[in-house]
């Protein structure tokens, strides 16, 4: 600061000389030595003044300058006290944290030693607790020993044979009580599951009411007269073995009145050979290439027909954007028989029961009808006829770009794949109610009573089995037994047991029902 007013000071002079020569100069020049006398005298004291009035000026500026310093310095001096006076609080504020936890460490150290102790007391009266269980234990095995010992000599059967005693008597009675725990959770499981499910099955088969056409292996071709056999054989029979080439169906001409039966297992062959009939019997032009001609026009009116038979059949059901080779497949099952059903017809009846199940069940109704309409697809095709009817239905409904849910319905009906799907179970449910209600379809007799016979002989193979009948074209199974030998509690597990093997080792329609009946008899004689 002092350096500051020195420099300014000294600045001032220099000025003002240069001013006085630059003015004696110019004096000197324009008046001569006297007057450059007088006016460096009077520019001396002019001079004179100006550093006394410099020098105050400069005084005034260095005080004032000293004392905004030591303003500064003051409050620099007040903010450092400030700053220690925070951080001295801020250290006696740690000091008193570490002083209180010190304390608290201190109480909590005391109060684990007084723990140990106690601890050490406890264990002390553990030990000499254990010490007199062990006694009694002891004194206990002695005595248990000493009781078995007299058990076995009033018994006279050792501990082992006791236990395997009390063992075999705890399992009759566990599997006792476990049979009629099992069929408790049975009752009520169908009290509220089965009865629901039947109200749907039921409404669906009454909702749903359609003819069951039975078809045999042959078809009857009535005529107006018995002269018409003889042309139909033709000289020395070459007709009918022209027909029968044409055809590949086997035709018998007998001593049947007004009638040819036509014999062969496809329906569609039997329903070609009677239109070339109709048409050579109606024309009466019966040759060998006028019957080639008519068999080839009548093979392609059928062929026609089949497509309108499927288009109906869709339009009939409203299921729409079927593959033209799907509608040809539908078509086709008018001519084709299971078990003695139509398979359109079972076709349409399954449709029809899936679209009224599937709206039970809050699901997709279209896509049920058209999953039930195509199931049995498989069964009138001609490719890969090794195959199960229900993986080829499933290939030809995904060659032919149906949805993944009506494939995987179609090929799981008969459980050869999974299901993946809510429909599937439906489809299975509804050709089931389709083919399994009572007429719908025929079983050959022998299978039929043979399945009889091994439903009787099966319930017979039990211990305790008296008698057995087969009722109600095989549902029902009725066993005798004889109250001596099976009591109560056996008879329920008897029913449950013959169930099971009945599910295990036989194939049958629909559900058997399992009676078990044991009476009692008291007979006396009066005399």
């Amino acid at each position: 600061m002092e350096r500051q007013v020195n420099n300014a000071f000294f600045f001032k002079i220099i000025y003002m000389e240069t001013i006085q020569i630059i003015t004696g100069f110019i004096a000197f020049i324009a008046g001569g030595g006297i007057a450059w006398v007088l006016f460096s005298k009077a520019l001396q004291a002019r001079n004179r003044k100006i550093i006394q009035e410099a020098t105050a000026e400069a005084e005034v500026i260095k005080k004032d300058k000293i004392l905004q310093a030591k303003e500064k310095f003051f409050q620099l001096k007040t903010e450092h006290e400030k700053e220690i006076n925070s951080r001295n609080a801020k250290i006696l504020a740690a000091e008193n944290r570490i002083k209180q936890k010190e304390t608290a460490t201190s109480q909590k150290l005391d109060e684990v030693v007084r723990k140990n102790k106690e601890l050490d007391t406890i264990r002390e009266n553990l030990n000499s607790q254990l010490e007199l269980v062990a006694k009694k234990n002891e004194e206990v095995e002695k005595l248990h020993k000493q009781q078995v010992e007299q058990l076995e000599a009033i018994s006279g059967m050792s501990g082992e044979e006791a236990k395997e005693m009390l063992i075999e008597s705890l399992k009759a009675e566990a599997k006792t009580e476990a049979m009629s725990y099992v069929n408790d959770i049975m009752d009520e499981a169908k009290i509220n599951a089965t009865k629901e499910s039947k109200r749907i099955v039921l409404q669906t088969i009454q909702r749903v009411a359609t003819e069951t056409a039975i078809e045999n292996s042959v078809t009857i071709f009535h005529i107006d007269s018995d002269e018409i056999k003889g042309r139909i054989i033709g000289r020395e029979g070459r007709n009918i073995r022209a027909l029968e080439a044409a055809t590949g169906v086997e035709i018998i001409v007998d001593d049947t009145p007004e009638a040819i039966v036509l014999s062969a297992f496809d329906p569609m062959r039997r329903e070609v050979a009677r239109l070339a009939l109709h048409q050579l019997v109606t024309d009466g032009r019966i040759h060998p290439a006028r019957i080639e001609e008519i068999v080839n026009k009548v093979k392609k009116q059928v062929e026609e027909e089949i497509i309108e038979t499927g288009k109906r059949t869709t339009i009939d059901l409203g299921v729409h954007g079927l593959h033209p080779e799907l509608i040809k497949l539908v078509g086709k099952m008018k001519y084709r028989s299971s078990y003695g059903q139509n398979l359109l017809q079972h076709a349409r009846e399954t449709a029809n029961l899936c679209a009224v199940m599937a709206s039970e069940l809050g699901l997709n109704t279209k896509k049920a009808k058209r999953a039930g309409l195509l199931h049995d697809i498989g069964k009138v095709s001609d490719e890969e006829p090794e195959l199960p009817h229900a993986i080829l239905g499933m290939k030809l409904a995904e060659k032919y770009k149906e949805k993944p849910e009506i494939c995987n319905a179609i090929g799981a009906h008969h459980d050869e794949v999974e299901m993946t799907t809510m429909i599937a179970p439906v489809i299975q449910v509804c050709d089931a109610i389709s083919g399994a209600r009572p007429g719908a379809r025929r079983e050959i007799i022998e299978s039929y009573i043979k399945r009889l016979k091994d439903l009787e002989n099966l319930a017979l193979s039990h211990p305790g089995v008296l008698k057995t009948y087969a009722i109600q074209a095989g549902r029902e199974l009725r066993v005798i037994v004889g109250s001596e030998k099976v009591s109560d509690k056996e008879a329920e597990s008897l029913s449950y047991d013959i169930a099971k093997k009945i599910q295990t080792e036989m194939t049958y329609p629909g559900q058997v029902k399992i009676t078990v009946i044991r009476e009692t008899r008291a007979i006396s004689y009066a005399k």
